[in-house]
C-alpha cells in the first residue's frame, strides 16, 4: 500500500480579470486572448424586441402616431422614439447582440443616444468592431 503526499489545505488560484459596469450591473471581463462565452444582454435583447414591435405597430395602421402608441403602452413618446431608432442599426449590429456577441461597451443607455445613420460610422460609435464581413454563398 502507498501512501500520498498530504495535499495543502489551501490552494491559491489566479485568475486575471476586472469587473466593468454594463447596464446597470457589475460583468466579469476577462483579459485580451481569453475565450469566454458571451451572455445575451437582456436589456438590449428586451429594447430591440420593443423597437420591432412598435415598428410593426405603426407601419400596419395600428397606430397612426408615436405619441397615440405611447400612451397605450404608458410610455413616454421621447422614451418610444429613442427605443425605435434601434431599427436603424446595422443588421450585423444587430446579429451581434441577439447572439451576445457585442462588446462590453455596447449598452442600452450608449444604443440609445443619437447614432449616426452611415454603417461604418455606426459600427464605431457603439463600440462594435467588425472583422470582416460575412460572404454569402448563393
Amino acid at each position: 500500500m502507498t501512501r500520498a503526499k498530504a495535499m495543502p489545505e489551501t490552494v491559491t488560484v489566479l485568475v486575471p480579470f476586472r469587473l466593468v459596469k454594463r447596464g446597470g450591473r457589475k460583468e466579469m471581463q476577462m483579459p485580451d486572448g481569453a475565450s469566454a462565452q458571451r451572455k445575451m444582454d437582456n436589456t438590449l435583447v428586451k429594447a430591440l424586441a420593443r423597437a420591432f414591435r412598435w415598428k410593426r405597430m405603426l407601419e400596419s395602421g395600428e397606430f397612426t402616431t408615436i405619441n397615440e402608441l405611447a400612451e397605450r403602452e404608458g410610455i413616454a413618446s421621447s422614451y418610444m422614439t429613442r427605443v425605435l431608432r434601434m431599427t436603424l442599426l446595422a443588421p450585423d449590429i444587430v446579429e451581434a447582440i441577439l447572439d451576445g456577441k457585442q462588446g462590453p461597451e455596447m449598452t442600452l443607455a450608449r444604443v440609445l443616444k443619437p447614432f449616426p445613420l452611415e454603417r461604418e460610422t455606426q459600427r464605431a460609435f457603439v463600440g462594435f468592431s467588425v472583422t470582416q464581413p460575412k460572404k454569402l454563398a448563393f
